[in-house]
């Protein structure tokens, strides 16, 4: 733990199809780099030579924390942010911070970097989405199933009650983008 000069990491958390993702991409467009928590586990699966599904996905992730660790992603995205700073980045954008464990980890390994933005959206709005969505598309069923698993199993309730800022989207693009621009100046991110 060391602190950086002038270094601003946001860390967007948020319920599967909240638009999590969305707000990272509207960064990234702007050529912000992201770590990408979900990625740790898409990549670790992709080297067990697993093929990618919702079920596989989330046994795969239950059995690394069990075997690894609660903290194995995390500990992977900390020493990604280091490289990124070292190699001179001052923003980095962090797509989801997943649990209570990840979220205190970074807290204490970014003290005063790190800012913390809930995207929220009404259940009924997040499951539609969900079941729209061209990747990865899950039924309502399916989807209630992943909230609970995210809430219960991956305690991912914690960093979204918690967040230092929150973004309601409601689906409206253009707003939405606003809204997250607004934070953004006002803790100097763009800066």
């Amino acid at each position: 733990m060391k602190h950086h000069e002038n270094v601003k990491i946001v860390a967007f958390v948020g319920l599967t199809g909240s638009g999590k993702s969305s707000a990272v991409e509207h960064l990234t467009s702007k050529g912000y780099p992201k770590v990408y928590f979900g990625g740790v586990v898409l990549d670790a699966m992709e080297k067990a030579g697993l093929d990618h599904t919702e079920a596989k996905e989330q046994a795969f992730r239950e059995e690394l924390r069990n075997r690894e660790g609660k903290d194995f992603v995390v500990n992977r995205i900390v020493t990604q942010i280091h490289d990124l700073v070292n190699a001179g980045q001052r923003r980095i954008v962090a797509d989801g911070i997943y649990t209570w464990t990840e979220y205190k980890i970074m807290k204490r390994e970014f003290p005063g970097e790190l800012t913390v933005v809930a995207v929220v959206a009404p259940k009924h709005l997040r499951h539609h989405r969900l079941t729209q969505r061209p990747i990865r598309p899950l039924t309502e069923a399916e989807a209630n199933q992943r909230d609970w698993a995210e809430i219960e199993n991956l305690e991912k309730g914690g960093p979204i009650a918690i967040a230092d800022h929150y973004i309601i989207n409601n689906g409206n693009h253009d707003h939405f983008h606003q809204q997250i621009d607004d934070e953004l100046n006002h803790i100097k991110f763009y800066s």
